[in-house]
């Protein structure tokens, strides 16, 4: 079976159509799924132009002329209706107009089955709030689109290590009353799953404490005693390969050096993203857990600082292609 992913050129303030260029200019990532494109024509030849790589595609007006295992991307030339060109290198919201307005093709396409994975490339939240997006982040907008009120969670990725978080967005000062055994197991559940889907029959997962040192006893705090270690407790007895609550300062060494646990859960945003970060900022992906399609994208942002110089590192781009390929194919059954 041959997934059909929708592939979104990011913001064209960005790296973006230069990521996508490199990724679809190697033949095995072409050969792996039928290609549908959502973007403005012009950005693409300006992409692989930038990259100085090429790659054939067809120009169709909707996905279901679309070519279907021949190897060759098919394009939807997406264009806002006022056509005027985007600026570069700054946030407009003339570019996240084009980012929503795109995002929107996608998500109906893949709702629908039509397309059975989403990959698109780094978009702009400045950009994005500017044209209107009223959620925290565009995770919580594509909730919305897609009509999904059930649990989410952004899943970062780091070669094979998957991380998830309890709370995400939020003070530092309110994450203490946020923390519940419903939440932790729900955060368990939805990591475990999202691995499955992604190729893992046996997830291990790790979770990690919230204060220094996991709390030492209660004399850093409580939560660790009162609500962590329980709900780990509980998830295990639902069937997950569950552990913890670790340090957090250690248990990313034990998860990647020694191979310990496929994902880990995390208590609040930066307690996994710095470490993830830190490991491999050029290879992290964001996977959108939860929501009823496959999304990912790479965790880096759009990186105005080097947009039209040809440096753009795809690796990211990538394992983010790799994976919602994987769980497209899944999905398809």
């Amino acid at each position: 079976m041959t997934p059909r992913i929708a592939v979104l050129l990011g913001d064209p303030a960005g790296i973006g159509p230069e990521l996508i260029a490199r990724l679809l200019a190697k033949p095995e990532n072409r050969a792996r799924a039928d290609l549908l494109i959502i973007g403005d024509r012009r950005e693409l030849e300006t992409g692989m132009e930038i990259a100085g790589q090429r790659f054939e595609y067809t120009v169709v007006d909707n996905e279901q002329n679309a070519a279907t295992g021949s190897g060759t991307p098919s394009l939807i030339d997406f264009r806002l209706p006022d056509d005027a060109p985007y600026e570069r290198a700054i946030s407009t919201e003339h570019s996240g107009r084009y980012s929503l307005e795109a995002f929107k093709q996608a998500l109906a396409l893949t709702k629908a089955n039509r397309t059975q994975g989403m990959l698109f490339a780094p978009v702009n939240k400045t950009s994005l709030h500017m044209a209107g997006m009223e959620t925290g982040d565009e995770m919580e907008w594509f909730a919305g689109q897609l009509g999904y009120t059930g649990a989410f969670c952004e899943f970062n990725v780091l070669d094979e290590l998957w991380t998830s978080r309890v709370t995400s967005h939020m003070a530092l000062k309110d994450v203490s009353a946020k923390l519940s055994a419903e939440r932790i197991i729900g955060a368990v559940r939805l990591i475990h799953d999202g691995l499955m889907r992604a190729g893992n029959p046996n997830p291990r997962i790790a979770v990690c404490g919230f204060n220094p040192h996991n709390g030492d006893n209660g004399a850093f705090g409580r939560e660790e005693i009162d609500v962590i270690a329980p709900a780990v407790d509980e998830a295990r007895k639902l069937g997950y390969d569950a552990q913890g609550p670790f340090p957090a300062d250690t248990i990313f060494v034990r998860a990647r050096d020694q191979k310990a646990f496929d994902g880990v859960v995390t208590m609040y945003h930066d307690q996994g993203q710095i470490a993830m970060k830190l490991m491999g900022f050029w290879r992290g992906v964001t996977v959108h857990g939860g929501l009823p399609v496959p999304i990912a994208t790479p965790a880096h942002g759009t990186a105005f600082d080097i947009h039209g110089k040809g440096r753009a590192d795809a690796g990211a781009t990538q394992k983010a292609f790799d994976i919602v390929t994987q769980m497209a194919l899944a999905r398809m059954g």
